[in-house]
């Protein structure tokens, strides 16, 4: 076995947060080649192109594809050890049927936890196949479920996780507060619909913006948290019998949580087409074509936090453990913390997969590796968390 074994990798999708990933595999993810293929042949030409003059050589490739055509896909990725799915989730079964045939492992920014229960339906053949397939990365619901592990695993025996994360702009912009650094449907989606969790030891649904609270988080102050859909995957059910709760919210500026709960009331979430002047519209489509270009921005630069608590027992007493971690803009190379925490999730999680370090099969991603070692590459990228404990550890 080599000692530096090299790696081809190859990215579905040559948008902001794939581009992120190509970044990160480019540097730190003992990369041969990088292929980032797209159906806009221009999208991948200039991710590529971006990458390359980033890290200074040749290494990143673009191409043309589109992944309906799966015979194509197949083929393409039969080149790389280790494949990213940064698509919308509606390809992500027939991406991983193509990952199968190919013998190629593979992540997904996920964010349709019905999918990742299809995928996981398909675990035996990708064991057989050698092939390890981790869902639903990113920064959430990957990282927020990771943090989820990580609390778990610091604790002797843990009962409860809450876990809070936000991506937000650095100099918000009233009336609005707030700026789209992914596709609006998403947003709107995970503000729709209803979260899973783990309460009393159960699995229960709860409806998205509700139960809103104040959250204190230097070094933006006071926040609102509320109930988002999406955030916890498959977590509760790999938890359920483990914990007694298991929880997520999302952080947002004052006003936010009372704006978004008026259009949902509303029903500009609705995707039903409704009678307006004997014209059929669809409330959501219109809903987002006024909004999105209130919250969009050429140059955003933002500040991505996340918090998991972590409630249980170390060393015979309760004991809480908090682990805080805070990512920005980064000026150097323009991407944006949402961008940085989502691509390079997904990115630490393909070097992992290269390395054979995930088990074959469809592994969910706080099962994937242990997050003690996840957070080990976190933090050498740079991205700065801190641990504190309630009683303090003792040194």
């Amino acid at each position: 076995m080599m000692d530096n074994p090299m790696f081809t990798y190859l990215i579905l999708g040559a948008g902001r947060q794939g581009t992120a990933a190509a970044y990160d595999l480019a540097r730190f993810g003992q990369a041969r080649s990088i292929i980032i293929a797209d159906y806009d042949p221009q999208r991948a030409h200039d991710s590529a192109a971006r990458v390359n003059a980033l890290i200074g050589s040749r290494l990143v490739e673009p191409r043309q594809l589109d992944v309906d055509h799966e015979n194509e896909l197949t083929e393409l990725m039969r080149q790389a050890d280790v494949a990213l799915s940064a698509v919308p989730f509606r390809y992500n079964l027939a991406i991983t049927r193509s990952a199968i045939l190919s013998g190629t492992h593979l992540c997904d920014m996920g964010g349709h936890t019905e999918t990742v229960f299809a995928q996981l339906q398909m675990s035996d053949q990708a064991r057989q196949a050698q092939v390890s397939i981790v869902p639903d990365c990113g920064m959430g619901p990957g990282l927020v479920n990771t943090l989820g592990a990580y609390v778990i695993e610091l604790l002797d025996q843990a009962q409860e996780v809450i876990i809070y994360d936000a991506g937000l702009p650095q100099n918000p912009q009233p009336p609005w507060n707030y700026e789209l650094t992914f596709h609006i449907n998403g947003l709107t989606n995970e503000m729709d619909g209803q979260a899973v969790f783990i309460r009393d030891g159960e699995i229960c649904y709860v409806d998205t913006l509700t139960e809103k609270e104040s959250i204190f988080f230097p070094p933006l102050g006071w926040l609102e948290a509320d109930i988002t859909s999406g955030g916890t995957s498959v977590a509760p059910w790999t938890y359920q019998g483990k914990l007694v709760r298991y929880e997520n919210k999302v952080m947002r500026y004052p006003g936010h949580f009372d704006w978004l709960k008026a259009f949902k009331t509303l029903g500009l979430f609705s995707e039903q087409p409704v009678l307006v002047d004997k014209v059929k519209v669809i409330p959501r489509h219109v809903y987002h074509t006024l909004l999105e270009p209130k919250i969009s921005s050429n140059q955003v630069e933002d500040i991505c936090i996340m918090r998991a608590i972590g409630k249980g027992m170390r060393n015979d007493q309760d004991t809480t453990v908090t682990v805080d971690l805070i990512d920005t803009y980064d000026p150097m190379t323009g991407f944006t913390g949402m961008e940085r925490l989502t691509g390079w999730h997904c990115s630490i999680m393909m070097v992992f997969q290269a390395f054979g370090k995930v088990t074959p099969g469809v592994i969910p991603v706080e099962l994937a590796v242990p997050a003690s070692l996840f957070m080990e590459e976190i933090a050498r990228r740079g991205i700065k968390f801190q641990i504190q404990w309630n009683p303090a550890e003792v040194p």
